[in-house]
């Protein structure tokens, strides 16, 4: 992978050629085996993780991997990419555009009714924000109910680029900084000593507090967020491989009473 991916992203990372808003309706009309086709819902929240980057960064790293996926996966592997839904879950005081649980539920439920409208039976919940994990969960078991839709889940997290504040390791969240660095092209912001923790008071003790040690220079941060985005992708394109593998639901995914 060339550092031409780490590029400052534009505003929307995407690949073409998976991305469903590049293409004209017509097309969905005559899409070859839709069953067949995995399509992936990005959530991506906006809020500061202490990592001296824009509010966008979880949706920069999200989209990013998704796109680098996207353009390695098999030609066996039939993908389709939603737009990001920005307008979730947000908790804490650095999070924005943020929404009640019962609204994030229903916007996602509108989105994949669509979804289901159109044909597609398979869906991938795919995640930036701890804070979401549970939407996604709650979300996919009422679908699968309502909508006869195969969902599955993809966060962040299980990709090993957990921003959760207590959760995932100092580590782990330096990781997700340096691969922004580089895919924004500049160098974090430094902490400031006088800034406070952002406390989420509703959700217990899970602090934000953000990173104290020197971030990776951007040179050096390109060399690293290389190797990381590679592994990242090449874990997604297994995981969604895995997906369009599994069979179909039975009965076309409706849920039949139980025989006695």
């Amino acid at each position: 992978m060339s550092t031409a991916t780490l590029a400052t992203p534009p505003l929307c990372i995407a690949d073409d050629a998976t991305f469903w808003p590049w293409r004209r309706w017509p097309e969905f009309s005559r899409w070859p085996e839709p069953e067949k086709t995995v399509v992936v819902v990005p959530l991506a929240g906006t809020a500061d993780w202490g990592l001296g980057h824009p509010l966008d960064a979880e949706e920069t790293a999200l989209m990013s991997i998704l796109r680098a996926a996207s353009q390695a996966r098999p030609a066996s592997l039939p993908l389709l990419v939603t737009p990001p839904l920005r307008f979730v879950l947000g908790p804490d005081t650095g999070c924005a555009f943020a929404v009640d649980a019962p609204l994030a539920h229903s916007f996602l439920s509108d989105v994949l009714g669509s979804i289901a409208v159109s044909g597609f039976k398979k869906v991938v919940l795919y995640n930036s924000s701890p804070w979401n994990e549970e939407l996604i969960a709650a979300s996919a078991r009422d679908n699968r109910i309502a909508l006869g839709l195969q969902i599955f889940r993809i966060s962040l997290s299980g990709l090993g680029l957990d921003l959760h504040p207590t959760r995932a390791t100092p580590t782990t969240r330096r990781k997700v900084q340096t691969l922004v660095t580089a895919l924004l092209g500049r160098e974090p912001d430094a902490p400031s000593s006088s800034a406070a923790p952002f406390a989420a008071p509703t959700w217990g003790d899970e602090t934000i507090r953000p990173l104290t040690e020197p971030a990776a220079p951007l040179a050096a941060a390109r060399i690293e967020a290389e190797t990381t985005l590679a592994a990242a992708a090449k874990l997604l394109v297994s995981l969604l491989g895995e997906i369009q593998a599994r069979p179909p639901l039975p009965h076309g995914g409706k849920i039949v009473p139980a025989q006695p």
